[in-house]
């Protein structure tokens, strides 16, 4: 914002409370174009030393914009034009890079853990593989246009999957990988909203106040359960959706 912008003080908007005279005008800057997605936003600083506004003022409107999904803030980076929020179907499995190259935009993924691990009294169970056996477990952060938009923590059965740590997760995601050695013939899954641990909240580039999305799945190929997995979405960047 430049000093030669139109203010946000006009005097037809004197009963409005200043942070919602703010957020109109930044609204109005993003509906007709001036702002294009994925622009940044000026800081809480640049906003209160151009707009002589306080901090507090400035802090409010961006949260407000963020919750209603207008911006995205991103830990460490600032604020951004949100496109329209991304969605994936509830029901079904998909392949998250597929969604987003539907979607006209770019996938990469950042592998996080990839490692394998003793099954624990609790694991075994969810897996229905004994105590003490070893389970694949990957950790892969999934990106759209850069922007993190899953965390998706992931254990897999050896004895259904004994290459899974030899693919290049980069390249070709777990779900893609899975479902051609081992075709789904059951899932399970479940929906709830969370706040996110520290570890992911960095990952997911979000502070830890914002609400996340959690499925958690588990698929089987035949009778033998496959994998178990929890996928973490920020709430301001993605939604579920169904149709029936």
């Amino acid at each position: 914002m430049s000093e030669g912008d139109q203010t946000i003080q006009s005097a037809g908007l004197r009963d409005i409370p200043l942070y919602e005279r703010l957020k109109t005008d930044i609204k109005k800057r993003i509906e007709t174009g001036e702002w294009p997605p994925h622009h940044r936003v000026p800081s809480e600083n640049e906003i209160a030393e151009t707009l002589n506004v306080s901090r507090m003022t400035a802090n409010r409107a961006l949260r407000e914009l963020a919750t209603e999904g207008i911006i995205v803030r991103v830990q460490g980076r600032g604020s951004f034009v949100a496109n329209k929020k991304r969605s994936t179907p509830f029901m079904g499995v998909r392949n998250i890079a597929d969604e987003i190259a539907e979607r006209g935009s770019v996938h990469t993924a950042q592998v996080i853990i990839a490692q394998t691990e003793i099954c624990s009294h609790d694991l075994a169970e969810t897996m229905d593989i004994e105590v003490g056996l070893p389970v694949f477990h990957s950790v892969i952060l999934h990106l759209e246009d850069d922007l993190p938009i899953q965390l998706e923590d992931r254990f897999v059965n050896p004895a259904v999957a004994p290459d899974y740590l030899g693919q290049d997760f980069r390249t070709t995601t777990p779900n893609a990988y899975l479902t051609e050695i081992a075709p789904i013939s059951h899932t399970e899954q479940f929906v709830e909203a969370m706040l996110s641990q520290p570890w992911e909240c960095r990952h997911l580039a979000i502070v830890r106040a914002e609400p996340c999305l959690l499925i958690r799945r588990r698929t089987w190929s035949s009778s033998r359960i496959v994998t178990s997995v929890r996928l973490l979405y920020p709430g301001s960047r993605y939604r579920l959706e169904s149709s029936s």
